[in-house]
């Protein structure tokens, strides 16, 4: 394992246990900008949660990759061909599952988030479509 790939490697434990987490408790409790994606893992069937930043659009919500589109989640959520979706007191049952272009997905987020993911130079988004109903 080459230096760089055990610095990812190292990151990626440190959220894990420490960030993850935390995002985890305020995206249950509907706190913050955090929403929670509950998919069901493609090689263990193991049920997951994993705390998100979403934009709401019609018919479902615009999610940017931040590690890329190779992450468990998104994979998880591609090889099931669905997830459920719990932002802020409403739930999304998702059946489509849609990468987007960079400029759509920026667009889909409030002003300063687009500005920051501008600068961030975030370009992989994916669109989660399905049915909303009150959590």
């Amino acid at each position: 394992m080459s230096s760089q790939q055990r610095l990812v490697h190292g990151f990626g434990w440190v959220l894990k246990h420490t960030l993850n987490p935390l995002t985890l408790r305020l995206a249950r409790a509907g706190h913050g900008p955090f929403a929670l994606v509950q998919h069901v893992g493609r090689r263990s069937g193991k049920l997951y949660e994993t705390p998100l930043i979403v934009a709401r659009v019609p018919g479902g919500v615009m999610a940017e990759l931040t590690y890329g589109p190779s992450v468990d989640w998104y994979q998880n959520v591609r090889a099931a061909g669905g997830c459920t979706v719990l932002d802020h007191g409403r739930r999304y049952t998702i059946t489509a599952i849609a990468p987007v272009a960079a400029e759509e997905g920026r667009a889909a987020f409030p002003l300063p988030a687009r500005v920051l993911l501008r600068l961030l130079r975030r370009s992989h988004f994916v669109k989660l479509s399905g049915t909303a109903a009150p959590a």
